[in-house]
């Protein structure tokens, strides 16, 4: 008789293998629910700082700015901006007949900062308008907006100094911001030169250069998170900040002017702008200079080199009493 074999156990190495299998899919959704996690509080991490970032970059900047310098001559004045409020400025007169000349400061700055063109301008007999652009110094405005809205500002201007100054030619200086706003607006200005010193071609890459500078790579893929705010918080888009693209509107000789070091408005912006812009035209690159005042980087080339440019489409100007 055959020996009975043995009965049959439980299938514990089956069993083991069946539980294993019932774990592995309940360990992945388990880590994929943190990840979940994980991405989504990233993510609320990423749209939180690049609203703040959104915000802090539309605020405004105003303040007192006090009475104009003691060495200089001049009064101060308002500009009504039609339906923007008032542009507030000091008109510096300079000798009679002379060409005028409008000094527009760059973002986050006032009309301070252009004095010291303005002392060299009336030393040669121009008379000059140095304003704050909207939202800028005492002017009035809610939000600086790269030259969008700081174009009616600037015709404005450009007219209070055609009244102040019947019959002259005019030229407007405008640095970063305020060139940024010559070129923006619309209609093109009626004037005889211009001079932009460090001004972008498109806000977007001006964004990108930004953050690059602060981030690092990882800034340029954040840039569109900012850029993509504007129509929310200004109700207009970068396709309508884009001075590369308006710039051949210009009815004046321009001037553009750049630090070959500025990481801020690149020298390859600068070249695109002077490639669009329209004749006759100038490009001067200064050695060293990065996103500075271009005036103090070199005060004696920028003299000889703006200086030239202004007399030879506005005319000469003799200091006071030559």
């Amino acid at each position: 008789m055959k020996a009975p074999g043995p009965v049959p156990g439980p299938a514990y190495g089956a069993a083991v293998g069946d539980d294993q299998r019932r774990r592995v899919p309940s360990v992945g959704r388990r880590w994929g629910r943190r990840l979940l996690v994980v991405t989504a509080v990233s993510t609320i991490l990423v749209l939180g700082a690049a609203a703040a970032a959104g915000q802090v970059l539309i605020s405004p900047t105003m303040h007192p700015v006090g009475p104009p310098p003691r060495d200089l001559p001049a009064r101060a004045v308002e500009v009504p901006v039609p339906g923007q409020g008032t542009v507030r400025g000091w008109l510096v007169p300079g000798r009679a007949g002379a060409p005028a000349v409008l000094l527009l400061h760059g973002l986050r700055s006032d009309r301070r900062a252009m004095v010291p063109r303005a002392r060299w301008l009336h030393a040669q007999g121009y008379t000059t308008l140095l304003v704050d652009l909207q939202s800028h110094g005492e002017s009035d405005g809610e939000h600086p907006t790269f030259g969008r809205l700081e174009s009616r500002d600037v015709a404005a201007a450009v007219a209070y100094l055609r009244a102040e100054a019947p019959g002259r030619p005019v030229g407007v200086v405008g640095v970063s911001l305020g060139g940024a706003a010559t070129v923006l607006a619309d209609p093109p200005l009626d004037v005889q030169a211009v001079v932009l010193e460090s001004v972008y071609a498109d806000f977007g890459t001006a964004v990108e250069n930004r953050l690059r500078l602060r981030l690092g790579p990882a800034g340029p893929p954040l840039s569109g998170l900012l850029v993509a705010q504007l129509p929310l918080r200004l109700g207009f888009s970068a396709d309508d900040l884009r001075p590369v693209d308006r710039i051949s509107g210009l009815r004046a000789p321009v001037l553009l002017c750049r630090g070959d070091t500025d990481r801020h408005a690149t020298l390859a912006e600068a070249k695109a702008l002077y490639a669009a812009a329209p004749e006759p035209k100038a490009l001067w690159v200064v050695p060293g200079a990065a996103h500075v005042d271009l005036y103090d980087a070199d005060p004696a080339a920028y003299r000889a080199r703006v200086g030239d440019f202004l007399g030879q489409y506005l005319g000469p100007a003799t200091p006071p009493g030559a």
